[in-house]
């Protein structure tokens, strides 16, 4: 509560009349209490940001007995991710011609939506090198997101798709 305190002054000497001098004093407790609880408040009712994740749903594991999924080899689309941010990719599985491709918008994405359009029910295998970087990964499963490709699945990569690789880079 604010509070007056008054104090001396205002009596007579030498003959001279002076005025009364009051000092002021104000308790600030009330005013502390509601800055806590206004910071209490704000605090218990914002929201914090939400870590952004991208949902993925992995299959069940195969048992031993089970033969995987027949596909037509010419529905298939491998993306294989290379160092440096390169992308190599092609069509089929047999006699494959390797062609190479990077994350710009020219890039990957224009490969990915061109071969949407051409191949109906397409289904995408992305194998990652050892010498790529996880960015990469992040980053093609954004394209797959961002060109709406539904059918898709991250595979290992086999010694075949090492070798044309290889040939692909000379």
């Amino acid at each position: 509560m604010a509070e007056i305190a008054q104090g001396g002054g205002g009596g007579k000497k030498d003959g001279k009349v002076r005025s009364k001098k009051t000092s002021t004093r104000i308790d600030m407790t009330p005013m502390v209490d509601l800055a806590f609880l206004l910071l209490t408040f704000f605090i218990l009712t914002t929201t914090l940001s939400k870590p952004q994740t991208m949902e993925i749903t992995m299959p069940e594991k195969p048992k031993p007995d089970d033969k995987p999924p027949e596909v037509n080899e010419k529905k298939v689309l491998t993306l294989v991710l290379g160092e440096n941010d390169k992308v190599f990719w092609y069509v089929g599985i047999t006699n494959p011609e390797v062609k190479r491709a990077d994350f710009s918008k020219d890039g990957i994405r224009k490969v990915l939506l061109q071969k949407k359009s051409e191949i109906r029910d397409m289904i995408v295998l992305i194998k990652a090198l050892d010498e790529s970087k996880y960015r990469n990964m992040v980053d093609i499963l954004d394209e797959m997101s961002i060109s709406n490709i539904q059918r898709y699945a991250i595979v290992d990569v086999t010694s075949v798709d090492k070798e044309l690789v290889k040939e692909a880079k000379l």
